[in-house]
Protein backbone atom coordinates (compact mmCIF):
# COMPACT_ATOMS: atom_id res chain seq x y z
CA UNK A 1 0.00 0.00 0.00
CA UNK A 2 1.60 3.60 -1.22
CA UNK A 3 0.74 6.08 1.40
CA UNK A 4 -0.36 9.77 0.11
CA UNK A 5 2.36 11.81 -1.60
CA UNK A 6 4.39 8.68 -2.38
CA UNK A 7 2.37 7.53 -5.10
CA UNK A 8 4.85 5.75 -8.14
CA UNK A 9 1.77 6.67 -10.64
CA UNK A 10 -0.19 9.17 -10.70
CA UNK A 11 -4.17 8.36 -10.12
CA UNK A 12 -6.70 8.36 -12.67
CA UNK A 13 -8.12 11.19 -11.94
CA UNK A 14 -5.33 13.04 -12.60
CA UNK A 15 -5.40 12.30 -15.91
CA UNK A 16 -8.90 13.98 -16.10
CA UNK A 17 -9.45 16.96 -17.75
CA UNK A 18 -10.64 20.26 -15.55
CA UNK A 19 -13.96 20.05 -16.58
CA UNK A 20 -14.24 15.90 -15.44
CA UNK A 21 -13.09 16.50 -12.23
CA UNK A 22 -15.69 19.40 -11.44
CA UNK A 23 -18.63 17.34 -10.68
CA UNK A 24 -16.54 14.74 -8.19
CA UNK A 25 -14.98 18.05 -6.76
CA UNK A 26 -18.55 19.27 -6.10
CA UNK A 27 -19.44 15.82 -4.67
CA UNK A 28 -16.81 16.07 -2.32
CA UNK A 29 -17.53 19.13 -0.85
CA UNK A 30 -20.94 18.95 -0.64
CA UNK A 31 -20.35 14.98 1.33
CA UNK A 32 -17.92 17.09 3.57
CA UNK A 33 -19.98 20.05 4.22
CA UNK A 34 -22.77 17.94 5.04
CA UNK A 35 -20.47 15.76 7.30
CA UNK A 36 -18.96 18.39 9.22
CA UNK A 37 -22.55 19.95 9.83
CA UNK A 38 -23.73 17.32 11.15
CA UNK A 39 -20.82 16.66 13.57
CA UNK A 40 -21.71 19.53 15.04
CA UNK A 41 -25.39 18.09 16.10
CA UNK A 42 -25.67 17.03 19.40
CA UNK A 43 -26.45 13.96 17.72
CA UNK A 44 -23.53 13.57 15.25
CA UNK A 45 -21.31 14.27 18.36
CA UNK A 46 -22.34 11.51 20.37
CA UNK A 47 -22.10 8.87 17.06
CA UNK A 48 -18.84 10.09 16.79
CA UNK A 49 -17.55 9.58 20.46
CA UNK A 50 -19.35 5.92 21.00
CA UNK A 51 -17.08 5.73 17.38
CA UNK A 52 -13.93 6.71 18.62
CA UNK A 53 -14.47 5.13 22.10
CA UNK A 54 -14.95 1.29 20.52
CA UNK A 55 -11.43 2.24 18.63
CA UNK A 56 -9.28 3.59 21.43
CA UNK A 57 -10.64 1.52 24.35
CA UNK A 58 -7.45 -0.22 26.05
CA UNK A 59 -7.67 -4.02 25.50
CA UNK A 60 -9.57 -5.92 28.69
CA UNK A 61 -7.38 -6.14 31.49
CA UNK A 62 -7.18 -9.73 33.35
CA UNK A 63 -4.70 -10.70 36.29
CA UNK A 64 -1.26 -11.87 34.73
CA UNK A 65 -1.98 -14.90 37.06
CA UNK A 66 -5.39 -15.93 34.71
CA UNK A 67 -3.62 -14.85 31.89
CA UNK A 68 -0.21 -17.44 31.98
CA UNK A 69 -2.65 -20.15 32.85
CA UNK A 70 -2.20 -22.70 29.56
CA UNK A 71 -4.56 -24.40 27.63
CA UNK A 72 -6.36 -27.35 30.25
CA UNK A 73 -6.94 -29.98 27.54
CA UNK A 74 -3.75 -29.76 25.18
CA UNK A 75 -1.32 -27.94 27.90
CA UNK A 76 1.13 -30.91 27.92
CA UNK A 77 1.42 -30.80 23.90
CA UNK A 78 2.53 -27.58 23.97
CA UNK A 79 6.21 -27.60 22.49
CA UNK A 80 7.93 -24.76 24.74
CA UNK A 81 9.05 -21.93 22.01
CA UNK A 82 12.79 -22.07 21.07
CA UNK A 83 15.20 -19.78 22.31
CA UNK A 84 16.48 -17.05 20.12
CA UNK A 85 19.80 -17.01 17.81
CA UNK A 86 20.73 -14.48 20.34
CA UNK A 87 20.22 -13.80 23.91
CA UNK A 88 21.66 -10.58 24.28
CA UNK A 89 18.86 -7.38 24.64
CA UNK A 90 19.09 -6.23 21.20
CA UNK A 91 19.93 -2.48 21.03
CA UNK A 92 17.47 0.31 19.16
CA UNK A 93 18.37 3.70 17.92
CA UNK A 94 16.02 6.24 17.62
CA UNK A 95 16.63 9.29 15.86
CA UNK A 96 15.10 12.26 13.84
CA UNK A 97 16.40 12.05 9.35
CA UNK A 98 19.28 14.42 9.19
CA UNK A 99 20.51 13.72 12.51
CA UNK A 100 23.35 11.76 12.22
CA UNK A 101 21.86 8.59 12.95
CA UNK A 102 23.42 7.11 9.78
CA UNK A 103 26.87 8.01 11.71
CA UNK A 104 26.21 5.93 14.75
CA UNK A 105 24.86 3.01 13.28
CA UNK A 106 27.73 2.72 10.87
CA UNK A 107 29.96 3.08 13.99
CA UNK A 108 27.72 -0.29 15.68
CA UNK A 109 28.25 -1.85 11.90
CA UNK A 110 32.06 -1.67 12.53
CA UNK A 111 31.95 -3.39 15.57
CA UNK A 112 33.03 -6.87 15.15
CA UNK A 113 30.31 -7.64 17.68
CA UNK A 114 27.63 -6.32 16.48
CA UNK A 115 25.09 -6.91 13.28
CA UNK A 116 23.41 -3.56 12.56
CA UNK A 117 20.28 -3.03 10.57
CA UNK A 118 19.60 0.48 8.71
CA UNK A 119 16.27 1.99 9.03
CA UNK A 120 14.24 -1.62 8.81
CA UNK A 121 10.98 0.36 8.32
CA UNK A 122 12.18 2.45 5.02
CA UNK A 123 9.62 1.97 2.05
CA UNK A 124 13.32 0.72 -0.16
CA UNK A 125 12.91 -2.65 1.84
CA UNK A 126 16.42 -3.04 1.84
CA UNK A 127 15.39 -7.06 1.82
CA UNK A 128 13.85 -7.13 -1.61
CA UNK A 129 17.10 -6.87 -4.05
CA UNK A 130 14.04 -5.87 -6.82
CA UNK A 131 12.98 -2.50 -5.03
CA UNK A 132 16.09 -1.07 -2.74
CA UNK A 133 17.83 0.06 -5.61
CA UNK A 134 21.36 1.34 -5.60
CA UNK A 135 21.66 4.86 -4.38
CA UNK A 136 23.78 6.16 -1.41
CA UNK A 137 23.64 9.04 -0.25
CA UNK A 138 26.50 10.76 -0.53
CA UNK A 139 27.04 12.85 2.21
CA UNK A 140 26.96 9.23 4.30
CA UNK A 141 30.65 8.89 4.56
CA UNK A 142 32.34 5.71 5.17
CA UNK A 143 29.16 4.31 3.60
CA UNK A 144 28.73 2.30 0.78
CA UNK A 145 25.41 0.53 0.68
CA UNK A 146 22.63 0.18 3.67
CA UNK A 147 21.64 -3.48 3.32
CA UNK A 148 24.46 -5.87 3.43
CA UNK A 149 22.83 -7.70 6.46
CA UNK A 150 19.54 -7.88 4.85
CA UNK A 151 21.08 -10.13 2.07
CA UNK A 152 19.22 -13.51 1.98
CA UNK A 153 16.32 -11.88 4.53
CA UNK A 154 13.70 -12.25 1.86
CA UNK A 155 11.25 -13.93 4.47
CA UNK A 156 10.96 -10.37 5.37
CA UNK A 157 8.39 -9.44 2.70
CA UNK A 158 5.84 -11.92 4.26
CA UNK A 159 5.78 -9.29 7.22
CA UNK A 160 6.39 -6.01 6.13
CA UNK A 161 4.02 -2.98 5.17
CA UNK A 162 4.49 0.09 4.04
CA UNK A 163 1.61 1.60 6.37
CA UNK A 164 4.53 1.36 9.08
CA UNK A 165 6.06 4.69 7.08
CA UNK A 166 3.59 6.82 7.12
CA UNK A 167 0.82 5.78 8.98
CA UNK A 168 0.02 5.37 12.90
CA UNK A 169 3.12 7.24 13.61
CA UNK A 170 2.34 8.03 17.12
CA UNK A 171 1.62 4.25 19.18
CA UNK A 172 1.54 3.82 23.03
CA UNK A 173 1.63 1.00 25.32
CA UNK A 174 -1.47 0.18 24.43
CA UNK A 175 -1.39 0.15 21.02
CA UNK A 176 -1.69 -3.44 19.23
CA UNK A 177 0.03 -4.37 15.60
CA UNK A 178 1.89 -7.85 15.96
CA UNK A 179 3.17 -7.66 12.27
CA UNK A 180 5.38 -5.08 13.13
CA UNK A 181 6.37 -6.72 16.41
CA UNK A 182 6.54 -10.15 14.81
CA UNK A 183 8.98 -8.35 11.54
CA UNK A 184 11.29 -6.89 14.14
CA UNK A 185 11.60 -10.06 16.24
CA UNK A 186 12.61 -11.78 12.97
CA UNK A 187 15.16 -9.60 12.41
CA UNK A 188 16.48 -9.77 16.14
CA UNK A 189 16.74 -13.35 15.73
CA UNK A 190 18.46 -13.60 12.82
CA UNK A 191 21.18 -11.25 13.95
CA UNK A 192 25.03 -12.52 13.69
CA UNK A 193 25.66 -11.55 18.15
CA UNK A 194 24.38 -8.00 19.38
CA UNK A 195 21.34 -7.17 16.80
CA UNK A 196 21.41 -3.11 16.63
CA UNK A 197 18.51 -1.61 15.08
CA UNK A 198 18.99 2.28 13.76
CA UNK A 199 14.93 3.66 13.12
CA UNK A 200 14.11 7.50 12.32
CA UNK A 201 10.42 6.14 12.20
CA UNK A 202 9.55 5.11 15.97
CA UNK A 203 9.76 8.28 17.81
CA UNK A 204 6.02 8.55 18.69
CA UNK A 205 6.39 4.87 18.41
CA UNK A 206 8.63 4.63 21.88
CA UNK A 207 6.09 3.98 24.24
CA UNK A 208 4.95 0.81 21.89
CA UNK A 209 8.70 -0.74 21.15
CA UNK A 210 9.56 -0.07 25.23
CA UNK A 211 6.20 -2.22 26.43
CA UNK A 212 6.73 -4.28 23.60
CA UNK A 213 10.70 -5.23 23.84
CA UNK A 214 11.59 -4.31 27.57
CA UNK A 215 14.55 -6.26 27.30
CA UNK A 216 15.83 -3.75 24.57
CA UNK A 217 18.58 -1.17 25.23
CA UNK A 218 17.11 1.98 23.43
CA UNK A 219 19.64 4.79 22.61
CA UNK A 220 18.41 8.60 21.38
CA UNK A 221 20.36 10.50 18.98
CA UNK A 222 19.37 14.06 18.66
CA UNK A 223 21.11 17.12 16.72
CA UNK A 224 20.66 20.95 17.38
CA UNK A 225 16.96 21.65 14.88
CA UNK A 226 18.32 24.78 13.42
CA UNK A 227 21.42 22.70 11.75
CA UNK A 228 19.11 19.54 11.40
CA UNK A 229 16.35 21.80 9.40
CA UNK A 230 19.22 23.10 6.83
CA UNK A 231 20.15 19.55 6.64
CA UNK A 232 16.82 18.56 5.37
CA UNK A 233 17.20 21.39 2.41
CA UNK A 234 18.89 19.99 -0.49
CA UNK A 235 19.06 23.67 -1.43
CA UNK A 236 18.55 26.36 1.39
CA UNK A 237 17.52 28.77 -0.86
CA UNK A 238 15.00 26.72 -2.41
CA UNK A 239 12.88 27.42 0.97
CA UNK A 240 14.67 30.46 2.69
CA UNK A 241 13.20 32.15 5.65
CA UNK A 242 10.34 34.29 3.69
CA UNK A 243 9.38 30.83 2.56
CA UNK A 244 5.42 29.88 2.66
CA UNK A 245 3.84 26.31 3.82
CA UNK A 246 3.32 26.56 0.04
CA UNK A 247 6.80 26.83 -0.93
CA UNK A 248 8.38 24.47 0.78
CA UNK A 249 5.94 21.39 -0.09
CA UNK A 250 7.61 21.58 -3.67
CA UNK A 251 11.22 20.64 -1.41
CA UNK A 252 10.21 18.17 1.31
CA UNK A 253 12.62 15.80 0.82
CA UNK A 254 12.07 14.02 4.56
CA UNK A 255 8.40 13.38 4.85
CA UNK A 256 8.10 16.42 6.84
CA UNK A 257 4.05 16.98 5.45
CA UNK A 258 3.29 13.33 5.93
CA UNK A 259 3.98 13.03 9.46
CA UNK A 260 1.59 16.36 9.61
CA UNK A 261 -0.84 14.66 8.05
CA UNK A 262 -0.77 11.73 10.37
CA UNK A 263 0.02 13.08 13.58
CA UNK A 264 -2.13 16.36 13.49
CA UNK A 265 -4.81 14.30 15.48
CA UNK A 266 -3.04 13.37 17.99
CA UNK A 267 -0.95 16.91 18.00
CA UNK A 268 -3.66 19.75 16.79
CA UNK A 269 -1.31 22.28 16.56
CA UNK A 270 0.65 20.50 13.63
CA UNK A 271 -1.46 21.80 11.08
CA UNK A 272 0.38 22.98 8.02
CA UNK A 273 -2.34 25.33 7.54
CA UNK A 274 -2.11 27.56 10.87
CA UNK A 275 2.05 27.49 10.78
CA UNK A 276 3.62 30.58 9.26
CA UNK A 277 7.16 28.87 8.26
CA UNK A 278 7.73 24.69 7.66
CA UNK A 279 10.38 25.41 9.93
CA UNK A 280 7.84 25.76 13.02
CA UNK A 281 6.09 22.41 11.92
CA UNK A 282 9.61 21.22 11.86
CA UNK A 283 10.71 22.61 14.99
CA UNK A 284 7.17 20.98 16.55
CA UNK A 285 7.82 17.42 15.26
CA UNK A 286 11.42 18.15 16.64
CA UNK A 287 10.99 18.81 20.07
CA UNK A 288 8.06 16.00 20.25
CA UNK A 289 10.43 13.76 19.30
CA UNK A 290 13.00 15.23 21.74
CA UNK A 291 11.01 15.17 24.70
CA UNK A 292 9.22 11.21 23.48
CA UNK A 293 13.47 10.17 23.57
CA UNK A 294 14.27 11.66 26.52
CA UNK A 295 11.31 9.74 28.18
CA UNK A 296 11.88 6.31 26.65
CA UNK A 297 15.56 5.99 25.78
CA UNK A 298 18.23 4.47 28.15
CA UNK A 299 20.52 7.22 26.82
CA UNK A 300 20.66 10.50 25.26
CA UNK A 301 23.27 11.91 23.16
CA UNK A 302 23.61 15.27 21.57
CA UNK A 303 25.12 14.55 17.91
CA UNK A 304 27.16 17.64 18.38
CA UNK A 305 29.17 15.89 21.21
CA UNK A 306 29.64 12.97 18.94
CA UNK A 307 31.38 14.50 16.95
CA UNK A 308 33.14 16.64 19.00
CA UNK A 309 34.54 13.81 21.30
CA UNK A 310 34.23 10.23 20.21
CA UNK A 311 36.06 8.52 22.16
CA UNK A 312 34.32 9.74 25.20
CA UNK A 313 30.61 9.41 23.82
CA UNK A 314 30.69 5.70 22.07
CA UNK A 315 32.48 5.19 25.69
CA UNK A 316 29.80 5.49 27.18
CA UNK A 317 27.41 4.20 24.68
CA UNK A 318 28.94 1.15 24.69
CA UNK A 319 28.68 0.90 29.13
CA UNK A 320 25.06 1.70 28.82
CA UNK A 321 24.26 -0.87 26.06
CA UNK A 322 26.75 -3.71 27.62
CA UNK A 323 28.89 -3.95 24.12
CA UNK A 324 32.76 -3.91 24.63
CA UNK A 325 34.67 -0.73 23.98
CA UNK A 326 38.27 -1.70 23.14
CA UNK A 327 37.88 -0.66 19.76
CA UNK A 328 36.76 3.13 20.54
CA UNK A 329 39.70 4.31 18.89
CA UNK A 330 39.53 2.66 16.26
CA UNK A 331 35.64 3.51 15.74
CA UNK A 332 36.16 7.47 16.35
CA UNK A 333 38.18 7.85 13.68
CA UNK A 334 35.80 7.18 11.61
CA UNK A 335 34.06 10.13 13.00
CA UNK A 336 34.61 13.91 10.84
CA UNK A 337 33.26 16.64 12.66
CA UNK A 338 30.67 19.41 10.73
CA UNK A 339 30.41 23.09 10.84
CA UNK A 340 27.41 24.70 11.75
CA UNK A 341 25.62 25.59 9.04
CA UNK A 342 22.19 27.50 10.55
CA UNK A 343 23.61 30.98 10.75
CA UNK A 344 24.16 31.06 6.82
CA UNK A 345 20.23 30.52 6.59
CA UNK A 346 19.15 32.90 9.33
CA UNK A 347 19.62 35.08 12.04
CA UNK A 348 20.04 33.90 15.70
CA UNK A 349 17.07 36.39 16.44
CA UNK A 350 14.82 35.04 13.18
CA UNK A 351 15.17 31.07 14.85
CA UNK A 352 14.73 32.16 18.32
CA UNK A 353 11.25 33.99 17.34
CA UNK A 354 9.55 31.03 15.81
CA UNK A 355 10.98 28.23 18.64
CA UNK A 356 9.56 30.00 21.42
CA UNK A 357 6.44 30.75 19.90
CA UNK A 358 6.30 26.79 19.51
CA UNK A 359 7.39 26.68 22.92
CA UNK A 360 4.68 28.37 24.06
CA UNK A 361 2.02 25.98 21.95
CA UNK A 362 3.85 22.89 23.52
CA UNK A 363 4.06 23.99 27.22
CA UNK A 364 0.12 24.96 26.49
CA UNK A 365 -1.10 21.78 25.04
CA UNK A 366 1.69 19.58 27.69
CA UNK A 367 -0.10 21.20 30.40
CA UNK A 368 -3.33 20.56 29.40
CA UNK A 369 -1.83 16.27 28.63
CA UNK A 370 -0.84 16.78 32.48
CA UNK A 371 -4.19 17.33 33.77
CA UNK A 372 -5.59 14.51 31.47
CA UNK A 373 -3.22 12.40 32.48
CA UNK A 374 -6.07 9.81 33.50
CA UNK A 375 -7.37 9.34 29.61
CA UNK A 376 -5.19 6.35 28.25
CA UNK A 377 -5.31 8.14 24.84
CA UNK A 378 -3.57 11.37 25.90
CA UNK A 379 0.42 11.62 25.86
CA UNK A 380 1.66 12.34 29.18
CA UNK A 381 5.11 13.50 28.69
CA UNK A 382 6.33 15.40 31.72
CA UNK A 383 5.64 18.88 31.27
CA UNK A 384 8.92 19.93 33.00
CA UNK A 385 10.61 19.14 29.89
CA UNK A 386 9.36 21.84 27.93
CA UNK A 387 9.98 24.48 30.63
Amino acid sequence: MLCPGRMLHKPARHRLSGLARLPRTLARAAFFNTLRAALQTDDGRRIAIDAIGDLVTPRPALPAAVIAEPNPYRAADRRPAEPPASSAPPVFITARFRSGSTLLWNLFRQHPQCTAYYEPLNERRWFDASARGSRVDASHRNVDDYWREYVGFEELARHYTEEWTCRRLYMDEHSWDPGLATYLRTIIGRANGRAVLKFNRVDFRLPWLRHTFPEAVIVHLYRDPRDQWCSCLRNASDCGPQATMSDFARHDGFYLGTWARDLRYRFPFLDPAALDHPYELFYFIWKLSYLFGRAYADHSVAYEHLVSDPVRQLSRIFDVTGIDKRCVSRLAALVEAQPERWPRYAEDAWFRAREERCEDVLRDFMRTADVASTQASVPTIAVAAVR
